[in-house]
């Protein structure tokens, strides 16, 4: 579905999984103006298919639209268009135990926009692939001292897709020493995210976690 800037975004349509047509002046080609969400459909024992709580996502997409100068699905439209989705994949949808069929939302700035500026139109895609378990086994984490995730006052709190491509050299290189996976510090020596997760900590009969001041990806899991 698409929308122009401060209107309202249309219905969206099913359509078969292919490639899409681009403008090369788009905002998210060369601004990186874009969002995402992530989200599991899982089967149950009886066959139902059963989605965990899609409107958070929605919410919290829309709050990183403004972060974004965006223009964000409705709570509703978002939701549909999940649900659709799934249900013309069902068949895909693994068995229970044998992993669960992850959505993809995506929002981009699609409008043309030379100067540095938000893009003139948006298009909101949603896509579906089943998937294993994403971590097996224990996780073997290595604190990043070099790198940071995200710094105070930029997007570490929104799912902005400019967040990710930023970790693939600490990630790659905690892979090369054997490590699955990094868990970054808020940039001096607190705790704050693994590169795919948040994270908590039991000590005692505790448990802490890093709070969420705008530099942490909120969970919904």
């Amino acid at each position: 579905m698409n929308c122009s800037k401060d209107q309202h975004f249309s219905q969206g349509t099913l359509t078969p999984f292919g490639k899409i047509e681009m403008n090369p002046s788009s905002g998210i080609l060369n601004y990186g103006q874009g969002l995402f969400e992530g989200l599991k459909a899982h089967r149950t024992a009886n066959g139902r298919i059963l989605l965990f709580r899609p409107e958070q996502n929605a919410m919290r997409m829309k709050v990183g639209a403004k972060r974004m100068c965006m223009q964000a699905p409705t709570v509703e439209k978002f939701v549909h268009a999940v649900k659709q989705t799934v249900h013309s994949n069902k068949r895909w949808v693994p068995t229970p135990g044998k992993g669960a069929m992850y959505i993809r939302p995506l929002l981009i700035g699609s409008g043309p926009v030379l100067g540095v500026a938000p893009a003139s139109e948006y298009t909101f895609i949603t896509y579906a692939s089943p998937v294993g378990n994403y971590h097996k086994g224990v996780l073997n984490l290595i604190v990043e001292e070099k790198f940071s995730r995200a710094i105070p006052g930029g997007t570490g709190g929104v799912k902005a897709v400019t967040n990710y491509a930023i970790i693939y050299k600490p990630i790659a290189e905690a892979k090369a020493k054997e490590f699955t996976d990094v868990l970054f510090l808020n940039g001096e020596k607190y705790v704050e995210e693994v590169s795919t997760t948040n994270i908590f900590l039991v000590k005692g009969n505790e448990i802490l976690t890093p709070p969420t001041s705008g530099t942490i990806l909120p969970g919904i899991t």
